[in-house]
Parts: C-alpha cells; sequence; structure tokens
C-alpha cells in the first residue's frame, strides 16, 4: 500500500498502474477504496486514461462501485481517440462484448477516414482479443494479421513479434497444437535480446504443456520465464504462472512432482529459496514422507507474508 500511495504521490501514473494491476489482492476495502480514489484524481489530473480504465474497472470488480456514466460521459466530452479507446478496452474487461466491438469499429473508421496507422492496428489487435475471447479464432487471427502488417509497414518489429507470439497461441486454442509450438519455435530465435518477449514465449509453452498435463515440462517452461523476467514487470505474471501449475499438481495430489522440481527453482532463484523449500517441505509432508515438524521448520523459516499467504493456498502452511 505504500509503495502505491508513494508512486501517486510522485505522480507517476505508469507505476501506479503497474502496481495497482499486480498488488491489488493484497489490499483490504479501505485501502483498496483511498488507493482507487487517489489513483482516480490523479489519472483524470494527469489526462491518463488507461489509469483511469484501470482505476474503474477495479471500482466496477472489487468494490461494487459502478463509475461507468461518468467514464461514457467523458469519452462523450473529450471525443478523442485515446478516451474512447480506453472506454472500449473497459467494456471489454467487464464483459460488454459487443458493446467494446461496436465503439471499436466506430473508431476504426475514424482512424481510417484520418489515415492514422498506428491507431488502426492498435484497434485490429483490441477487436483480435475480443474474437479469442468469444472463441471466434480464424476472425481473431485474421484481426492480428491485419496488426502486424500495419506494424511491419510502420517498422515496430517488438509489436509484429509480440502479436505473432499470441498469435501462436490463439492457434493453441483452436486446436493446433503442433503448428502452435512450430511457430513459437520459429520466434525463439528473434526475440534472444528482448527478454519481455521470451518471457512470453515461454508463459505460452508452459499453458501448452499443461493443457497437455507435461507437468515437467510445463514447470521447466515456468523457470525459464522466471529467470529472463527477473527485476521487469513480467516478473510477477512469470510466479503467477508457476503458482497456477504448483496448484494444479496439489489438486492433483502430484506431490513428487513438486518436491522433486524445488531445488530447480531454489538454485536459479536463490533470493527465493527458502519459499521453494517450503513449498517442497509441504509436498513432502503431504506425501507422507516427513512429519508435520519437520515440514513446519521450512516455513518458518520464511518471513515474507505474501510468500506466507502462498504457502498457506498451497497447503497446510499452518502446521
Amino acid at each position: 500500500m505504500e509503495e502505491i500511495l508513494k508512486a501517486i504521490e510522485e505522480k507517476d501514473c505508469k507505476k501506479v498502474a503497474t502496481l495497482l494491476y499486480h498488488r491489488v489482492d493484497e489490499l483490504g476495502d479501505e485501502e483498496l477504496k483511498e488507493a482507487l480514489e487517489k489513483a482516480e484524481k490523479l489519472a483524470l489530473e494527469c489526462g491518463d486514461f488507461e489509469l483511469y480504465k484501470l482505476t474503474v474497472y477495479y471500482f466496477h470488480e472489487l468494490l461494487g462501485v459502478d463509475k461507468l456514466s461518468e467514464f461514457e460521459k467523458m469519452a462523450e466530452e473529450k471525443d478523442t481517440f485515446e478516451v474512447k479507446f480506453e472506454l472500449a478496452d473497459l467494456y471489454y474487461l467487464i464483459g460488454e462484448l459487443e458493446k467494446s466491438l461496436e465503439l471499436y469499429r466506430a473508431l476504426l473508421e475514424e482512424e481510417t477516414e484520418k489515415g492514422n496507422k498506428g491507431n488502426i492496428a492498435k484497434i485490429y489487435y483490441a477487436m483480435a482479443l475480443i474474437h479469442e475471447e468469444l472463441q471466434e479464432y480464424e476472425k481473431a487471427i485474421e484481426l492480428m494479421e491485419k496488426a502486424e502488417e500495419i506494424h511491419r509497414e510502420l517498422g515496430n518489429e517488438d509489436e509484429v513479434l509480440r502479436i505473432a507470439i499470441h498469435k501462436a497461441y490463439v492457434l493453441f486454442e483452436s486446436g493446433e497444437t503442433y503448428e502452435a509450438k512450430a511457430m513459437l519455435a520459429g520466434l525463439l530465435p528473434k526475440v534472444l535480446d528482448k527478454s519481455d518477449l521470451l518471457v512470453e514465449i515461454h508463459l505460452s509453452f508452459e499453458e501448452i504443456f499443461e493443457e497437455d498435463e507435461n507437468y515437467d515440462a510445463a514447470l521447466q517452461e515456468c523457470l525459464y520465464a522466471l529467470v529472463h523476467a527477473k527485476g521487469s514487470d513480467y516478473e510477477e505474471v512469470a510466479f503467477g504462472s508457476l503458482m497456477d501449475v504448483l496448484w494444479q499438481l496439489f489438486l492433483e495430489d502430484d506431490f513428487e512432482t513438486v518436491y522433486l522440481h524445488m531445488d530447480m527453482f531454489a538454485k536459479a532463484l536463490p533470493e527465493l529459496a527458502d519459499f521453494f523449500e517450503a513449498v517442497k517441505a509441504i509436498a513432502l509432508y503431504k506425501d507422507g514422507k516427513i512429519d508435520a515438524e519437520e515440514a513446519g521448520k521450512a516455513i518458518e523459516s520464511v518471513k515474507d507474508p505474501r510468500l506466507l499467504d502462498l504457502l498457506e493456498f498451497l497447503g497446510e502452511a499452518e502446521m
């Protein structure tokens, strides 16, 4: 909470948005209300409509406070691409997919008339995400390819690669698993010096392997993602993916796969070694390999409250 308030005081809108995205679940209702009210005020003061969208979304989803009409009124008054684009994305986030598509189509017509190719590419990609959500995968890929083509024309190589990675994931969602793997593999050599894109590729592979219940491979991909994400905004995302895999393994009582892999993570990420040792201990305890006292000692060595909460989430961390 202190870090969020400090970023708000410093008027660092991008940092505020990032912190809210990654830490919102840690805040109690009163803390969340205070943080969102201050972040909303900052967003309006700075004209940062992306941050404003995020605050309106969290008010709606987490506190049951509806500020959508205020956003709509502001979009009508300001009538700029930026505010209308973020409103369309807000519709998407709250599940109003048809309203989102309707606004994107109107924006596409406006930006095509103006010849704003960068904005057109953004709209195509945003619309693709909606069709992906609707499981209309062919349409999603078609729109992604249109966005790719524009970004290539504009020389935005990183955006071309980012969209290609997501397109491969949509292929996987559509059932073309091996084609998706081949596409991701083909992209790997092109992103070796781009850690954020490397993380996205490894997390895509992770989901493919997890879907196939190949948990050894899924955990390996989580490791690669965490190593490449270290110190970046992607670190929380990569860590969240690992927790999802571990949770699934605990649900399936596959404790052996958990405890056999935790040393690998502890060696690669020594700053989190105590946490991974505790995860290993919980899995060993649940598999009957050690007693509660030994597992409890491993858990006691973890001091970070957030990590302790995750241990409790995974198993009987209170022992």
